[in-house]
């Protein structure tokens, strides 16, 4: 049989959208002072020295580690809940170590035995990753902020209902009632809750606990879950807040019936976060001080790029948190994108994150002070200001 005659193999998935920006990065590479790149939201500032130490110490590690993280890891994460999202006597077996926090949204629907028929709700404004989970368990994606949105044929079928907040690209945060609202229904129907609260960490504004606000609510905090974490799930990522990213370091934590199920499935497929990085990840948790260096870092660059984008004609929405302003100038997205290439500035297209997306672009902070400071002048003598 001939290579043309041979049957096709592979999943039946759409191109990764990124691929389409690949003209617009090389326009913007063509300014005479280089490209500034805030599209991909990859932490540039170095892993703090302590992790990167505990890393090393952890190097020989010979054996097999346990799917179910060390129990030191989860003691690790059960403190910083109680200590940073308001969530206290969350028991370490209700915790799981993942690889990265990507993985587990991707593969989570089939691992809680998802499948045609069934829905997976994610928001109007998403992540596209949500949908790919729901593809790969052959369920149904629907678009939705709340289940009362949705026609009741569908509504009876939502098995999975992902809330992410603060937001991606939006950066919008659910208050504490809202969630409470979303979990009553969501529960009402016996559907689980999965929040992806990677950016709870990067509040601005009225969410800046360093600056006097309020903590960003949690799906596990108990003015949300009643105390009761059943049909819960929290889902967090150490990239953003400890310059992780390259480790693959991530949790979930909630309902103890479901970490059981979700521990024995990844022990059969072999999801395992290695032994060095769970010990790096144990010393990344038991120190906050990194991680208000980091999020001052952050707040510096978008005080800078703030002001430089509403003067070339960009409003901001939303972008009440995380490492991404969400914004508009009115007119269409590759337009947008188009004229930031020209500028030499790369941004996220809108379209990637949904219909409602359109006409938006997502502006992210993690260049170094250096790039967001060429990003702000240009954008500002472009603005003729």
């Amino acid at each position: 049989m001939s290579t043309s005659e041979a049957p096709g193999f592979g999943l039946d998935l759409p191109e990764y959208p990124w691929e389409a920006m690949a003209p617009y990065a090389r326009r913007a590479a063509e300014h005479p002072d280089g490209a500034v790149n805030l599209s991909i939201g990859t932490p540039v500032d170095p892993t703090p020295e302590h992790i990167r130490a505990a890393l090393a110490a952890a190097a020989d590690a010979p054996g097999y580690p346990t799917t179910h993280g060390t129990p030191a890891l989860r003691e690790s994460i059960a403190g910083w809940y109680a200590r940073r999202r308001g969530t206290p006597d969350l028991d370490p077996a209700d915790i799981l170590p993942t690889v990265g926090s990507k993985e587990l949204v991707a593969w989570l629907p089939l691992l809680l035995g998802l499948g045609p028929g069934d829905v997976v709700v994610r928001p109007v404004v998403a992540y596209p990753t949500y949908d790919i989970g729901a593809r790969l368990a052959g369920a149904e994606a629907v678009a939705a902020d709340s289940l009362d949105e949705l026609d009741p044929a569908v509504r009876r079928r939502v098995r999975l209902v992902w809330v992410n907040s603060p937001a991606n690209p939006t950066g919008a945060v659910r208050s504490t009632e809202s969630l409470r609202a979303l979990v009553d229904s969501a529960r009402a129907q016996g559907a689980v809750v999965a929040s992806d609260e990677c950016y709870a960490e990067l509040g601005w504004g009225e969410w800046d606990e360093a600056r006097g606000g309020q903590r960003v609510p949690g799906v596990l905090e108990p003015a949300v879950s009643g105390g009761d974490l059943s049909l819960l799930l929290s889902v967090y990522s150490l990239s953003k807040q400890s310059n992780l990213a390259g480790y693959r370091a991530a949790f979930t934590a909630g309902d103890g019936a479901l970490i059981a199920s979700l521990v024995n499935s990844r022990k059969h497929a072999g999801m395992i976060v290695p032994a060095p990085v769970q010990a790096a990840m144990r010393a990344a948790l038991d120190d906050d001080a990194h991680v208000q260096a980091q999020k001052d870092l952050y707040r510096a660059r978008r005080e800078v790029l703030v002001p430089a984008l509403e003067a070339f004609g960009l409003r901001i929405s939303d972008s009440e948190a995380g490492l991404y302003l969400w914004a508009t100038a009115g007119e269409d997205t590759w337009t947008t994108i188009k004229r930031l290439a020209e500028l030499g500035i790369v941004a996220g297209p809108g379209v990637f994150y949904g219909e409602a997306g359109a006409g938006y672009v997502r502006v992210a902070l993690t260049a170094d002070d250096d790039g967001v400071a060429a990003a702000a002048r240009r954008l500002t003598n472009a603005s003729g200001s």
